[in-house]
């Protein structure tokens, strides 16, 4: 029985990971027909706002109006945490508009480190030994990953920016996001933290839409993007994690990584060479290293 349940849990997390995996690849995908990054985003946050909002419907019907719902207090905090997903969408997409989809994810990933560094600075105590091991070795994969040695061509400093500004909020949005409001269902805490995330993507739209805004992107790609970024993930996720635990379920959602380069890889014929994918094994070995574990606290 418990066999089963893990085995369902690594599969939900597995599959939610390898959607947010996907993700940057559509996007660059709808870049090659011109969209704009506020198109993309927007679209992206409006379709799942309607999906998150249909689902919570149907949540309702089902428990007859029993189940806990949110008090203003929990909806402002929710909305407030959620301003970070919505810069992390921002940032990250502004990121694969001038770098390769295989070198932002590797960017994506410093949340490894980020988050340890959070934990320090919020807990007021050192982290430990195997955390600090993982935190190198995320770094020297990371000068891998990018292939910052033998990379004959710069890259884009702008996209390097972008990228680490995103992986700095999606630190905040993964720390608030598992310490706000946790008496609630997921559902109405994904839908309030969209809520708060849409504020920050349509003042993003508002203020550098400069062209007519191409409302195609909501049946061309934002559907797509809804889907493998605000809908599915959020749901497989949520629904994994408690049964594999932190340790495990972190451990599977490193899928994400070699899902992204082998999505940009195949889709937009990116080059990863040798040392690029063993710099992307080592920051996936840092992330077994830092819930080594798992199997202790299950």
């Amino acid at each position: 029985m418990f066999g089963n349940r893990l085995l369902k849990g690594v599969l939900l997390v597995g599959l939610g990971a390898t959607s947010y995996g996907m993700l940057a690849t559509f996007v660059k995908l709808a870049y090659k027909e011109n969209f704009t990054t506020a198109e993309v985003t927007t679209a992206q946050f409006v379709l799942g706002i309607l999906g998150i909002l249909i689902i919570n419907t149907f949540q309702r019907i089902q428990n007859k109006n029993s189940a806990e719902k949110a008090s203003p207090k929990n909806i402002f905090h929710l909305m407030l945490a959620g301003t970070s997903l919505g810069m992390t969408s921002v940032f990250y997409y502004l990121c694969v508009r001038y770098i390769d989809v295989s070198i932002a994810i590797v960017l994506l990933m410093q949340t490894v480190w980020m988050g340890v560094l959070l934990e320090m600075i919020l807990d007021k105590k050192l982290p430990s030994t195997r955390k600090i091991i993982a935190v190198g070795v995320v770094l020297v994969g990371t000068v891998l990953a990018t292939n910052l040695i033998h990379n004959e061509a710069d890259l884009d400093w702008r996209g390097l920016v972008w990228g680490m500004l995103a992986a700095a909020s999606f630190t905040t949005t993964m720390f608030t996001a598992n310490r706000v409001a946790l008496g609630i269902s997921s559902a109405q805490r994904s839908l309030y933290m969209l809520l708060g995330g849409a504020v920050i993507v349509f003042a993003f739209a508002i203020a550098t839409q400069t062209t007519p805004y191409n409302g195609a992107i909501f049946l061309k790609w934002g559907i797509v993007l809804a889907l493998f970024g605000t809908i599915i993930p959020p749901m497989l996720l949520n629904a994994g994690f408690p049964l594999t635990g932190i340790g495990l379920g972190s451990i599977v959602s490193s899928l994400e990584l070699p899902v992204s380069v082998v999505m940009a890889y195949v889709l937009l014929n990116e080059k990863v060479n040798p040392s690029q994918w063993f710099g992307i094994s080592l920051i996936i070995a840092a992330i077994v290293i830092m819930n080594s574990n798992f199997t202790k606290n299950k």
